[in-house]
């Protein structure tokens, strides 16, 4: 009796209750979506937080402003312009507690219950935990190997009730598909017309190691957006370091909720993610990324072809942390999970990325075990398969 109506419909994280079984040092986990250790910078913050420290003082473990520190917020808009054209001012961007905290401020600011809201199927499982709690009427929408099924998109808008799409454009999570460019026009045009606020999420964006830079949507329209964007990716998620740009008057509501929810971002991680960012060089830092996280998925893409049992698909990324497996029909993703953990092995079912009954899915993380991890574990996955399949 003493919880509010908004939690009764809101389910704990699926995948943050499988972390705490596969934390166990024998299992070799594909499902959290976890950046590679060896990725983070680790020397280099550390620099960066001693400059930061020497050089600002108190001012650096101090309260700050709601919008956030002012010269990371005018790196963010520059990056916008000299990466993809678009023009952002550091007035329309404001820092969020890692972009998680993002699609909380978006639902509390635009959703009401029963608010039409347009997600990817399959979709991302924390922004729908996120919207949740807000009361919005899902409309999922089915995604292609092009992205977005524009032809089930604009009949779900022609029906009325939209007033906002949530979508993961570039390598998704958890499909991994990026939307192509044809799609991306079609989307921003369609966004415009029916005047649905277009939430463009882009977390891994930078870690693209086939094929050419697309832009996102925001680009090409003309309706309204808001993007966001995350350090966790680039730099180490434990700084709890986003973003979110969006038109000064629908920043400055996103300002109002984060000023009650917890006054700003940590003043002091903002401070030091824009040193390292200042004094390192950000784009060789990148590159060693996508490099690695190549390699970790030619294995795993290579590991499906050669030993999961034909009848067995998955999509093959150009970027990102994720692939996505498709079983034959009538094959349980959550029964094969609980099979593969006996093995030592582990994935997340596909299951809490729809809302309704699709069991014959899975996600795997490519980003954050080894070479010889992704070998083992894929040899423990396919033998549990064929098992399934026999």
């Amino acid at each position: 009796m003493l919880f509010s109506q908004r939690m009764a419909g809101v389910r704990r994280s699926y995948i943050r209750e499988i972390l705490k079984v596969t934390a166990r040092p024998e299992v070799i986990s594909f499902a959290g979506g976890l950046p590679h250790p060896e990725s983070f910078p680790v020397q280099a913050v550390a620099k960066a937080a001693a400059d930061v420290l020497a050089e600002s003082g108190p001012d650096a473990l101090q309260y700050s402003t709601t919008e956030g520190f002012a010269p990371l917020r005018e790196w963010i808009a520059a990056r916008y312009r000299e990466r993809h054209g678009i023009e952002v001012s550091a007035d329309e961007v404001l820092i969020t507690t890692g972009s998680q905290q993002a699609l909380d401020l978006i639902g509390k600011v635009f959703l009401d219950p029963g608010d039409g809201l347009v997600v990817e199927r399959p979709g991302y499982i924390g922004a729908i935990q996120s919207f949740s709690l807000y009361g919005p009427d899902f409309r999922p929408v089915t995604l292609t190997e092009k992205g977005l099924d524009c032809t089930e998109l604009e009949r779900v808008l022609k029906a009325g009730g939209v007033k906002a799409m949530y979508l993961v454009p570039s390598f998704q999570n958890p499909s991994g598909i990026t939307y192509d460019l044809e799609t991306r026009q079609k989307v921003a045009g369609l966004a415009a017309e029916y005047g649905a606020l277009l939430v463009e999420d882009n977390p891994y964006g930078e870690l693209r190691f086939k094929g050419g830079a697309i832009p996102p949507i925001r680009k090409f329209t003309t309706g309204p957006a808001i993007l966001l964007g995350t350090f966790s990716k680039i730099v180490a998620p434990g700084l709890r370091v986003g973003w979110l740009v969006a038109p000064t008057e629908m920043r400055d509501k996103l300002v109002t909720a984060k000023q009650a929810a917890d006054l700003h971002t940590s003043s002091l991680t903002q401070r030091i993610i824009h040193r390292f960012l200042t004094d390192n060089d950000l784009e060789a830092h990148i590159e060693s990324i996508r490099s690695r996280y190549g390699a970790q998925r030619d294995r795993m893409v290579a590991a499906i072809h050669e030993r999961f049992p034909a009848g067995v698909s998955c999509t093959e990324p150009e970027g990102g942390m994720f692939l996505w497996v498709t079983l034959p029909e009538g094959i349980s993703a959550r029964k094969l999970f609980e099979a593969a953990l006996a093995r030592n092995v582990a994935f997340v079912p596909g299951r809490p990325f729809y809302l309704e009954e699709v069991d014959n899915t899975f996600r795997l993380n490519f980003s954050n075990a080894s070479l010889p991890a992704i070998d083992e574990g894929m040899d423990r996955l396919a033998a549990c398969i064929r098992e399934h399949l026999s």
